[in-house]
């Protein structure tokens, strides 16, 4: 997870010896008790909570399944209860962790797909022979923020100051989809993020990318083909005789293309996301967007499906432009924090706007609310907030109440 190696304070109990996690020695003390039932404990609480071991380029500490909330706050280990985020309604149920490093999510949408022809909907039965009661599936948001989660980017730590970019990006999204499959293929060899682009190496990364999603070029069975999906940040679109061409950036010799009508409903949709790139606030938001791409001619990728979520330029979530002065001090006051991802809940109102998790051994949340949100969402928000009279809430409309104490 993004953090694990810019958080100075964790720690590692392994055979009678402590390793803080920026320790040299520590890949050599992981690598005796790799495969071993000895496992590693983070000392993040006393006693210490057993970790797993996974094996990649390097030895990887993970936590172990279903103990994310026995964490210190401040760990980067630490999971809150699924319910403070949409999380609570897909775990164990459309994510499914069989083991520490092996995780299968169940998704509404194909990864593949027969050219020309719409995915079959299936005829109304008048007389079943049985029925089958819904069974829950991850959109394409829900895997996006599954991924930006599992990657640590809705988390921040005073000490990520000045260490995300591009690179740090690419290297933990692509980190969180190893040991995740989705429709039985393995979510790494269908996830690309780019690279950090640089012209003098523009002939190598284009080189990288076409390995990469060669296996568009593959057909399955019965002449579908495979899609991909591309997780970058939107920068822009235009019209085309082809459709709609989309830039993403750090891909600018290789864009994206949509239909034009595909186009009109995406823009409707992400309306206020693709308006606040333009906010006239000092630091502008990004639009991190998630395509489900197949190749409609060789090397040619269009766009099936696409999900947009609105960031900071520090590429932490947010459900709208009213979280971002909050988040803004948060940071320039050097605290740790974690915002909830909504995945596919139907509304974010439920669920605190921020997780403050360095005011004491329990994350303290933060609530705020603005009479420029939608009505509905503002109206759900208030519901949610008359019954905590205790809470943390900020109305927009009025001063920022003091920030809770650092313990």
């Amino acid at each position: 997870m993004q953090g694990e190696d810019t958080l100075e304070s964790t720690r590692y109990f392994i055979k009678g010896r402590t390793y803080p996690a920026a320790d040299p020695g520590l890949q050599d003390a992981l690598a005796q008790v790799y495969g071993s039932p000895e496992r590693p404990r983070c000392l993040c609480v006393s006693g210490g909570i057993e970790m797993y071991i996974a094996r990649h380029a390097e030895y990887i500490v993970k936590r172990m399944p279903d103990t994310g909330h026995l964490h210190h706050p401040t760990c980067p280990s630490f999971e809150p209860e699924p319910g403070m985020s949409g999380l609570g309604e897909l775990a164990g149920v459309a994510i499914i962790e069989h083991a520490p490093d092996q995780v299968e999510v169940r998704t509404d949408f194909a990864m593949s797909r027969l050219p020309g022809k719409a995915v079959p909907r299936g005829e109304a039965v008048i007389d079943p022979a049985e029925v089958h009661a819904p069974r829950k599936r991850m959109s394409l948001r829900a895997l996006l923020h599954f991924l930006y989660e599992r990657g640590g980017f809705n988390r921040w730590y005073p000490a990520m100051e000045g260490r995300r970019n591009q690179g740090v990006l690419h290297k933990y999204l692509s980190e969180a989809a190893r040991g995740v499959t989705v429709k039985g293929a393995s979510l790494d060899e269908r996830l690309y993020v780019p690279e950090p682009f640089r012209v003098e190496l523009k002939d190598e990364i284009g080189e990288r990318r076409r390995k990469k999603l060669a296996l568009l070029l593959s057909p399955e069975d019965a002449g579908q083909y495979k899609m991909a999906i591309i997780v970058g940040e939107y920068n822009g679109s235009e019209a085309t005789a082809f459709g709609r061409r989309i830039v993403v950036k750090h891909m600018p010799d290789v864009p994206l293309y949509i239909e034009t009508k595909a186009w009109e409903r995406v823009e409707r949709s992400y309306a206020a996301i693709l308006q606040a790139r333009d906010a006239d606030v000092p630091k502008k938001p990004r639009v991190m967007m998630a395509a489900l791409v197949y190749a409609k001619r060789e090397h040619v990728y269009q766009v099936d499906t696409v999900s947009m979520m609105l960031t900071t330029d520090q590429w932490i979530p947010l459900d709208g432009l009213h979280e971002l002065p909050l988040i803004e001090l948060l940071q320039r006051e050097q605290r740790a924090f974690m915002k909830p991802m909504r995945y596919d809940a139907r509304s974010a109102a439920g669920f605190p706007n921020v997780l403050l998790l360095d005011s004491g051994t329990v994350p303290m949340p933060l609530h705020v609310t603005s009479p420029l949100m939608e009505a509905k969402e503002r109206s759900a928000k208030e519901k949610v907030l008359a019954g905590l009279p205790a809470a943390w809430i900020w109305m927009t409309a009025k001063s920022m109440p003091a920030l809770p104490a650092h313990r």
